[in-house]
């Protein structure tokens, strides 16, 4: 009779998590509602708790006529997720207060480090639109899930859609942000031996940057597809080098080579490709490959490992061929090209620092 019982219990608890993942798109809504109405920028200029009322009040509304009750029924669900506190307030009202939590100080656009370019970026329906193509990719492969749902990749998709691609910029630029600042304060005598560095793929040479400034020793290069360093702003200690990764001798040479959230765009044949090309620009003895991605754990407990797995899935939607690999599938990776000896370094963020070695 145990047993049975146990087994409905079982059931039951089944049934609630399909209906919990069924409707998981509703925290991401959620989550994206008060980031565009900078409800945690309202909480946090005031310095204390407010109430609805007084949150309504902060809102830039176009309408006079705010649907505080609404908000309440939002507010409340993001309260059960920990991204808000509540408390009854004193005095007659006893009105509910809400207050930031360190969740929801990551959704602070006046804030240095910040994730709400990133919310507004994934939560948008032109990127989330591929996910819908999940189970077309499993049965007819062939074009990525991105370009199922709007007929072409998404560099050119971007290249002629100027406001998602901003969109998309300023969601890489935050997350930039945060990782180069762990990488600064963890990769403790990562750079020390470093004369000159290439960032592969540095966009408009923003971590490279903040390196050299770290390291004022470093001869930064910024690496990048030409028309992307052709708008780079200018840095102190960094030169901008238009080419293509994928091009034999394009990369410059150099003591090290820096790429960060690069390879996971790309198959693994593409990543041989590049990595080779990195490993022919760096000296054989005293050269290395630093690579910052993800390293899957996926049965890991880990506060990121949960994320990682998901962002595999971020890769199927938007790149073709990308993914987050395996300890084992980096190792594989390497050795293809070249790169017989690696050490990963954990660092308090979502990806890892790999270094690669060519012997």
């Amino acid at each position: 009779m145990e047993a049975v019982t146990e087994l409905d219990e079982a059931t039951l608890r089944g049934q609630a998590d399909v209906w919990k993942y069924m409707l998981g798109f509703a925290d991401s809504m959620a989550l994206k509602s008060v980031v565009e109405l900078r409800i945690p920028d309202i909480i946090h200029s005031h310095g204390h708790a407010l109430t609805l009322s007084e949150i309504a009040s902060s809102i830039d509304f176009a309408s006079p006529s705010p649907d505080i009750t609404c908000l309440s029924r939002i507010m409340r669900l993001l309260v059960r997720r920990n991204i808000f506190t509540s408390h009854h307030g004193g005095g007659d009202s006893g009105e509910t207060l809400y207050g930031l939590t360190p969740s929801s100080r990551w959704l602070l656009y006046d804030s240095e480090l910040t994730l709400a370019p990133m919310v507004l970026s994934e939560t948008n329906p032109i990127l989330m639109a591929p996910m819908h193509y999940f189970s077309q990719c499993v049965k007819q492969g062939g074009p990525c899930a991105f370009e199922k749902a709007h007929g072409r990749e998404i560099v050119q998709f971007f290249s002629e859609n100027l406001e998602i691609n901003r969109l998309f910029n300023d969601a890489m630029a935050c997350t930039s942000k945060i990782i180069m600042k762990v990488i600064l304060a963890k990769y403790k005598g990562g750079f020390d031996d470093v004369a000159k560095l290439v960032d592969v793929g540095g966009g408009t040479g923003t971590a490279v940057a903040e390196i050299v400034k770290a390291y004022p020793i470093i001869n930064g290069i910024n690496f990048d597809l030409p028309y992307v360093v052709a708008t780079a702003p200018a840095y102190h200690g960094v030169s901008h080098v238009g080419g293509d990764m994928f091009d034999e001798g394009s990369i410059p040479n150099a003591d090290a080579i820096f790429m960060k959230w690069i390879l996971h765009d790309w198959s693994d044949s593409d990543c041989i490709k590049i990595l080779n090309n990195c490993r022919k620009a760096i000296p054989e003895r005293s050269g290395k490959v630093i690579i910052v991605d993800v390293v899957l754990e996926p049965n890991g407990d880990g506060m990121f490992d949960d994320t990682g797995v998901v962002f595999d899935l971020l890769m199927i939607a938007h790149t073709t061929g990308g993914k987050e690999r395996s300890e084992s599938e980096w190792k594989k990776m390497l050795e293809q090209a070249g790169f017989p000896r690696y050490k990963i370094i954990k660092i308090p963020a979502l990806p890892s620092i790999i270094e690669a070695y060519p012997v």
